[in-house]
């Protein structure tokens, strides 16, 4: 039984291969005869082509070639293979030759030609490109020009063009100084101004809600409450029904109020309106005035003008000695009292060496701390009278030193320093240091006094002149879709 199922399998597959064998065969054949049939087709194709391709050639004649007085011939020009495929019996006539080209005989008065033997008048073979004969002929005249168009017209009449304007120098110093404030203000842009910005992004219209939240924002931002309600009355009579249904002109009209509030109008300082230039630094221990004096200085000196620093501070411990290291740094000369000594009696011999010196600028530091504000303002206020004992005049800038970090305490400061002294500018310091930053609003706001100076940092050239438009631009640009 199982011989048999043996020789049954074998049969079937012998039967099966040549049954597969018989397939392929047969697939081989059939492909042969397509590939002899497709080069059939191809070279008769190929033929016929070219055959199309190539004019016929008519054979020359002896009365083609005319010998000229020289002995050379001057071969005819030949009709176009467009002329020969519409009348190819009939020869074209022979061009009438220009005045400059080489002299042909007419056939009337032409000698009688003599035969010449047919194999000198061998017919060329034919070329994929057949040579073209050249007759010379005189230059050919210039095409007629084409009517001019208006746009041609109109380029050679002088019309009034408006001009694109190149960017102002100062605008481009803007956007420089933008890029480098924005890592000194990293921190603030990444505390209020980014909540304010995701705010802005969340809502696709203007809400109640959204107006709350808005001024959360603003009042954690140490704006204070002031100009917080100031701002969102605006928003609300500032724009129309339609602006405020829109985030984006909300956010835009924000931004450009934050710029008319850091923008007063005022004077640069000239520090050449007298000499020596005297400025006081006020303001309370700890905000950073005496680094500040110290980087005012280097600026200063980089500039090319003389310096002089006074350590009225005599009360803080080594508050002298932090001012002389500054001095011996940017070298300028500092002069300093006796420990607990008189502030103004410092001012004032700074002052009259100055004078006799010829230093161009006097830069006073002053004491930040007494045992009560009473005591901190009678005593800054004795430092002014000196000084326009000293000099007429002086001190001719009084700058009120603020710590950015201080929150709403600065504002508080600001307020009462400036019912105390004539405060002529504002130096916000420690920027880099906080998230909220708010503050800068908040005095430029309600004390209306220019911010002179920004420190954003630790390096000298962190202390930077203010501008309202680069800080907005650094503080609000990508914090919403701009």
């Amino acid at each position: 039984m199982e011989v048999g199922i043996d020789k049954e399998l074998i049969g079937a597959a012998v039967a099966v291969a040549a049954f597969l064998a018989l397939v392929l065969l047969l697939i081989y054949a059939i492909r042969r005869a397509r590939r002899a049939r497709q080069r059939e087709i191809e070279s008769a194709g190929e033929d016929r082509f070219s055959s199309l391709a190539r004019p016929k050639r008519t054979a020359l004649r002896v009365e083609d070639v005319v010998p000229d007085e020289a002995g050379d011939e001057a071969p005819v020009a030949e009709p176009s293979p467009a002329s020969r495929a519409e009348a190819p019996t009939p020869p074209p006539e022979a061009p009438t030759p220009p005045p400059d080209a080489p002299r042909v005989k007419p056939e009337a008065t032409a000698a009688p030609r003599t035969p010449v033997a047919a194999p000198l008048l061998r017919t060329p073979e034919p070329e994929p490109h057949p040579a073209v004969a050249v007759v010379p002929t005189a230059k050919p005249a210039a095409p007629e020009p084409h009517p001019p168009t208006e746009a041609a017209v109109l380029g050679k009449i002088a019309l009034p063009v408006d001009k694109p304007r190149l960017p102002e120098i100062p605008a481009r110093r803007r956007a420089r100084d933008a890029a480098a404030l924005a890592p000194g203000l990293a921190r603030t842009k990444a505390g209020w101004v980014s909540r304010l910005g995701q705010l802005f992004t969340a809502k696709r219209e203007i809400d109640p809600l959204l107006v709350e939240e808005i001024e959360k924002v603003l009042l954690t931002a140490d704006i204070g409450v002031r100009t917080s309600q100031k701002l969102l009355e605006e928003i609300r009579s500032g724009l129309g029904r339609r602006e405020l249904a829109d985030p984006h002109a909300v956010w835009s009209y924000l931004r450009s109020r934050c710029v008319d509030f850091l923008h007063i109008e005022s004077p640069p300082v000239d520090y050449a309106k007298a000499k020596p230039f005297v400025l006081l630094a006020i303001g309370v221990n700890g905000s950073g005035k005496t680094t500040t004096i110290g980087k005012l200085a280097a600026k200063l000196k980089a500039e090319g003008k003389s310096v002089l620093l006074a350590a009225g501070d005599t009360f803080r411990a080594a508050a002298a000695e932090q001012l002389e290291v500054w001095g011996a740094r940017v070298a300028a000369p500092v002069v300093r009292g006796k420990e607990g000594g008189d502030p103004s009696s410092v001012v004032f011999d700074a002052i009259k060496r100055a004078a006799s010196e010829g230093i161009d600028v006097v830069i006073a530091d002053t004491a930040g701390r007494l045992h009560t504000k009473a005591n901190l303002m009678d005593e800054l206020q004795k430092v002014g009278r000196v000084a326009r004992k000293a000099l007429a005049g002086a001190p001719h800038e009084t700058w009120l030193v603020v710590d950015a970090t201080s929150g709403q305490n600065a504002i508080a400061q600001a307020q009462i320093f400036t019912q105390a002294m004539s405060v002529s500018g504002i130096v916000l310091t420690k920027l880099d240091g906080t998230a909220k930053g708010g503050v800068i609003l908040g005095i430029a706001d309600q004390l209306r006094i220019p911010v002179r100076f920004i420190g954003i940092g630790e390096r000298v050239e962190d202390l930077r002149e203010f501008d309202a438009e680069e800080f907005v631009e650094a503080l609000f640009e990508g914090a919403y879709g701009n």
